[in-house]
């Protein structure tokens, strides 16, 4: 009878340990999963979404877009070919909404969003503020739509702008300037707030 009880708290002492062993290698197995899981970078968009925006006098003038990144190519002439026009940045079309009327290149730009689209030159680039605000890249961009075009020279510069970047900045009490940078093209130009 004591063999009887002994062999079966030998029986129960190894089955308990087979499955404390198993349950501790389920564990390490669940915390391996874990930490790979955490380990794993996330991946970086190309073109992440930004903004640019100041106020200027009483005027919020934002500026919403996709920043793509040179990534050793060449943009302008190469990637985006000169005098086509161009969403001016990545994905959805960028665009620009004011509360206020803002003047620019001497014409109103009456309060509202608009999407931003221009068309790069060697010498010369055209600016267009167009009512289709909301639409992919620049495939539904009609010039009847436009409100507003207007031509600005680009500098160029010797450094290179990685990813395409907008500012908009104050400039007096109701005066600001935005540019567009990106590859070693920048070009800007002044805007007035209208009371």
């Amino acid at each position: 009878m004591k063999k009887l009880t002994l062999l079966i708290a030998i029986a129960l002492l190894i089955v308990s340990c087979k499955n404390e062993k198993t349950t501790s290698e389920k564990q390490k197995h669940n915390h391996n999963d874990l930490t790979k899981k955490v380990e794993e970078p996330k991946k970086k968009p190309l073109s992440p979404h930004t903004y640019a925006m100041a106020m200027v006098g009483d005027a919020h003038v934002h500026i919403d877009y996709s920043s793509p990144g040179v990534r050793g190519r060449i943009i302008f002439g190469g990637l985006l070919a000169y005098d086509e026009v161009w969403q001016s940045g990545a994905h959805k079309a960028t665009w620009l909404e004011t509360n206020k009327d803002v003047s620019i290149d001497g014409k109103i730009l009456k309060a509202g969003k608009y999407g931003i689209f221009t068309i790069p030159s060697k010498e010369e680039w055209t600016v267009i503020f167009n009512t289709n605000w909301d639409q992919h890249g620049k495939d539904e961009y009609d010039e009847k739509d436009d409100v507003l075009r207007f031509n600005v020279k680009p500098e160029l510069s010797d450094e290179i702008t990685e990813h395409l970047t907008y500012e908009v900045k104050k400039t007096g009490d109701t005066q600001g300037t935005i540019s567009l940078s990106w590859e070693k093209v920048t070009i800007h130009f002044p805007f007035q707030i209208k009371e």
